[in-house]
Parts: structure tokens; C-alpha cells; sequence
């Protein structure tokens, strides 16, 4: 096994197929089919399936790749000390529920960078996509919640994707309210105080399962009802058309108060919020200063943290 080998293995990863990652290491594809084919020989693994559609991580690869990415950190560290190189770009990939804390977390954590090159990603995206995308390692960390509803079912199915799921802090129900909503003056509201209004969700696509909800209530029967995908969506049709979304109730400067308000909701429903990983990965040094930044935000807006 050499470290060449181990670049070939996260190169295919990234690039999705041997022929992408071929013209990325500027090498033949059979030159690069057969190095895969002895590695996997000498330890004894498959790494990849292989077929019409393309090629797969299997689970031993994925397994694999984890082991392999952690050697390549470490080499690049020797190369970083020992041969001046440029520091290595800083990396971070989080897939996230549409929370703006979460966006706000990412915020300082790239503001705290200390590095002349970086490159980070955030996905707002559906219950699912998180779930698979962490279970892939496209992302490190994923930010979704836990509720009495819900825990069974994404429970079941983290453990079946080797996920583990850290709670951060549990929060009690709230509205997203136009400030101009007559509603927005109350101390607390209820489901049957919403119902003339728009309920306004986050569209799971084809795994619209209430169990992948983005919202841990919803009304019984909305005569009016809105999928969006994304959150500057949700927040103008709040405004525009006087509707409602349920939320943790952490709002921040993006929120824009002066139209928008967050109001209690009359519920024995919780969302225990948390961020979940990958058991075979190891969390990254910027992953761990993310994780620190979001824990902040959260104690900064006067939640309990837990876990």
C-alpha cells in the first residue's frame, strides 16, 4: 500500500467515476482500475462496486476511505513541518435543516479562519439528503432534530447508516409570524389561532414522509398550504401573505425584525436539536471549531445546552 494508492481512492470519491478521476491524476483509466484492483487485493477488501451505472463505495470502502483520508491529513502534516509547504487549505462540509444559527455558526467560524486559503461548504437541504449525505461523507457534520414523532422512525434509520446523533439543545415550539399578522401581539398562540392563515413548510421532495418534517407540528387541515425549498422563501411569503411556519423559536439579524416576529406556540411538542456524524469518521479540526462556534450561538440566544 502506498500513499499514491490512497490519493487514487479519494480522487475516484471525489470525482464520482474512474474516467473523471483518471484525467484529474493524469493517468490512464487501466492504469488506474489496476492500482485500485491491487490494493484491494492486498488488504483483502472490496472498496468499490462496480457496474453499468458506474462506481459505489461499498461498506468495507467506505470504511476504507476514512482510514485513508486520516493518513493523507498526517502526511500533509509532515510535508506542512518538515518541507515549509503552504498550509493546507482549511475544509469543512456541514448539511443542515434550515436553521439560520446554523448559517450564523458557519459565519464566525469562517471569520475566525486564520488561513490565507480555505474552502468550505454548508447545505441547507431536506431531512434525508442530511441523513444520506453524512452516511456518503459528502458531509462531516448534519444539523436536523429529534422529536417524540420523529425519533423512532430517524432513529431507526441513523443506526442503519452508522450515524450517531449528539443533541446540542431542546427547544420548546414558536411561530414565524408577519409582525403585521394580527396574532404577532399574543404571548402565545395555537394551532386552532392559525388555522385562517397560510402554513408555509420546507418541501422534503420525494421523501415527503411526515417523519422527515422539517416542522415538529403541522395542522390537522390547512386549507392553505406552501412547499418551499429554500429559507428567504419561507421568510417573504411570511411577510407577502401573511403566513406561518414553525420553527425552534432562535431567530438572529437575518430574520429582519422590523417584519417579522417569533411568537410561542401552545404545544407539549420539543425539538431536540443535534448534529450528527458519520461513526467511522473522525471529526476535523475545522468540523470540531464549527461544532464550538454553533454551541455559542445557541448559549448566546439563551438555550440550555445539553449532551
Amino acid at each position: 500500500m502506498t500513499l499514491l494508492q490512497l490519493k487514487y481512492i479519494v480522487k475516484i470519491v471525489e470525482c464520482g467515476s474512474m474516467n473523471e478521476a483518471s484525467h484529474e491524476l493524469y493517468i490512464s483509466q487501466p492504469a488506474l482500475s489496476s492500482a485500485v484492483k491491487e490494493l484491494e487485493k492486498e488488504m483483502g477488501i472490496e472498496i468499490f462496486t462496480r457496474s453499468s451505472q458506474g462506481i459505489t463505495l461499498t461498506v468495507d470502502g467506505a470504511e476504507f476511505l476514512t482510514y485513508a483520508r486520516q493518513v493523507l491529513d498526517q502526511s500533509e502534516l509532515l510535508e506542512e513541518r518538515y518541507k515549509n509547504a503552504k498550509p493546507r487549505r482549511q475544509l469543512c462540509q456541514v448539511s443542515t435543516q434550515h436553521y439560520m444559527f446554523a448559517v450564523e455558526a458557519f459565519v464566525n467560524l469562517i471569520k475566525a479562519s486564520d488561513s490565507e486559503e480555505y474552502e468550505f461548504t454548508i447545505r441547507e437541504t431536506g431531512t434525508r439528503d442530511i441523513i444520506d449525505q453524512v452516511a456518503t461523507m459528502q458531509s462531516e457534520i448534519g444539523i436536523l432534530y429529534l422529536s417524540d414523532f420523529n425519533k423512532d422512525v430517524i432513529g431507526k434509520l441513523l443506526r442503519e447508516k452508522h450515524l450517531e446523533f449528539h443533541p446540542i439543545f431542546r427547544a420548546n415550539l414558536h411561530v414565524f409570524l408577519s409582525r403585521e399578522n394580527p396574532l404577532a401581539q399574543k404571548e402565545k398562540v395555537t394551532m386552532e389561532d392559525l388555522k385562517p392563515y397560510p402554513f408555509i413548510q420546507y418541501d422534503q421532495g420525494g421523501e415527503g414522509s411526515f417523519y422527515f418534517a422539517e416542522e415538529a407540528v403541522w395542522p390537522e387541515f390547512s386549507p392553505k398550504q406552501i412547499n418551499v425549498t429554500d429559507r428567504a422563501t419561507i421568510l417573504n411569503f411570511i411577510v407577502g401573505l401573511n403566513g406561518y411556519t414553525v420553527c425552534s423559536g432562535i431567530d438572529n439579524e437575518d430574520l429582519n425584525s422590523e417584519k417579522i416576529v417569533t411568537v410561542p406556540l401552545e404545544s407539549d411538542e420539543t425539538m431536540l436539536v443535534g448534529w450528527i456524524t458519520n461513526e467511522r469518521a473522525k471529526i476535523s479540526q475545522s468540523g470540531g471549531l464549527y461544532l464550538d462556534e454553533l454551541k455559542k450561538v445557541i448559549a448566546a440566544n439563551g438555550y440550555k445546552l445539553v449532551g
